[in-house]
């Protein structure tokens, strides 16, 4: 196209869409075209349609951050915490970036705070510990039945386990009934998180942007009271997700990342904490402990369990508390290590703490499930 021509669509006001060193006007309206990498999540739905070392089990129940006393707000299932994704490799390469310098902070400058509704008079205020090791087999890799089932590398970040030692993602309630342990007491349930590295510069060894050292935690299991009543045993095949693997970019609603440094457990942050030498970092996942007494699962893994209310403790009306899962996830982390830590996550994400999350299926024995609950009611620390 000449000059004069591409001189004139200007001055009436045309678009303009230039293709090599040709510029032609355009009649229609302006279209913009980026690259994306699209992310599509696969979400199953199961059953029905559609210790803490560092403070009191009574004092931080299971509560929801947000102010609405119902729980978790949001019923997207794309913002289920280890939803299927299948970002193209070239996007995933480019999209492997981060963390980011702004994603960390020294644990003393976070202000302490009281956590968790004040244990009332008919609190539950015991708590039951089951103990699963510290993944010694070095049990991992990058499934999760529970949101992408019967998918490998569903998750596309990869997983520690402890608990059930055949878990995968074709795992389902009856191969987890069939399976080994490596917990006491018969406790068959499977426990998982994303796992969290040491990187290191030009390192490409892993898959979907996640490279690094694995870090191999100290892992508790506690099971926690309710802050206002009494709990019920939770049904076995329960299956509870918390936090979302795509906070980074779905917004805070589902979000439950809680880091902090030992010796600093009353200050809790989104960041990956520095912590002073000697502390160690530490991860507190904390489930939902209102059950609508019906469903071991629902269509978005949220909707069936739901958190209580922030202010009381208490569950809303309807919902039956049952015992709060707490993983807590302890790691020795050098000084030199403070600010080079990753978790595992989707390429986009940019393995923002934020994004941190823990999936749990109840696959214990009846009668451990109402041991827990006597437990717990009783006052007792089991």
């Amino acid at each position: 196209m000449r000059r004069n021509d591409v001189f004139f669509a200007v001055l009436l006001g045309l678009p303009v869409l230039t293709i090599g060193a040709a510029a032609v006007p355009l009649s229609g309206p302006t279209v913009q075209v980026a690259a994306v990498a699209q992310v599509h999540g696969a979400h199953g739905a199961h059953g029905a349609p559609s210790s803490d070392p560092s403070s009191s089990p009574s004092i931080d129940p299971s509560i929801d951050p947000s102010s609405s006393p119902s729980g978790d707000p949001s019923s997207d299932p794309s913002s289920d915490p280890s939803a299927q994704a299948t970002p193209s490799a070239p996007a995933a390469a480019a999209a492997a970036t981060g963390p980011s310098p702004a994603d960390f902070i020294d644990i003393r400058q976070v202000p302490p705070k009281r956590q968790g509704a004040r244990a009332g008079r008919k609190a539950s205020r015991g708590s039951f510990v089951s103990r699963c090791g510290n993944n010694r087999n070095a049990h991992r890799n990058p499934d999760n039945f529970i949101v992408a089932p019967g998918v490998s590398n569903g998750a596309h970040h990869t997983h520690d386990y402890v608990g059930n030692v055949s878990t995968d993602g074709q795992s389902t309630d009856q191969s987890l009934q069939q399976a080994g342990t490596t917990c006491r007491a018969g406790d068959k349930s499977t426990y998982f998180w994303p796992v969290l590295r040491v990187t290191t510069p030009g390192d490409t060894s892993g898959q979907d942007g996640n490279n690094g050292t694995i870090l191999q935690p100290t892992v508790t299991l506690q099971f926690r009271g309710n802050a206002a009543s009494k709990v019920k045993a939770q049904p076995s095949l329960l299956r509870i997700i918390t936090g979302d693997a795509k906070a980074a970019t779905n917004g805070g609603a589902n979000g439950r990342a809680q880091w902090t440094c030992t010796g600093f457990t009353n200050r809790l942050t989104t960041k990956y904490p520095v912590c002073p030498r000697g502390s160690r970092v530490e991860r507190i996942l904390d489930f939902a402990s209102c059950w609508d007494g019906k469903n071991t699962d629902s269509a978005n893994h949220r909707t069936h369990v739901l958190f209580p209310d922030p202010a009381t403790g208490a569950c809303a009306a309807g919902l039956t508390p049952v015992p709060q899962l707490r993983m807590t996830l302890t790691y020795n982390v050098s000084q030199a290590q403070s600010r080079s830590i990753a978790l595992d996550s989707f390429p986009e994400q940019l393995h923002n703490p934020v994004t941190d999350h823990g999936d749990f299926e109840n696959v214990m024995p009846s009668g451990l499930n109402s041991r827990v609950a006597a437990c717990i009611n009783r006052g007792s620390r089991c």
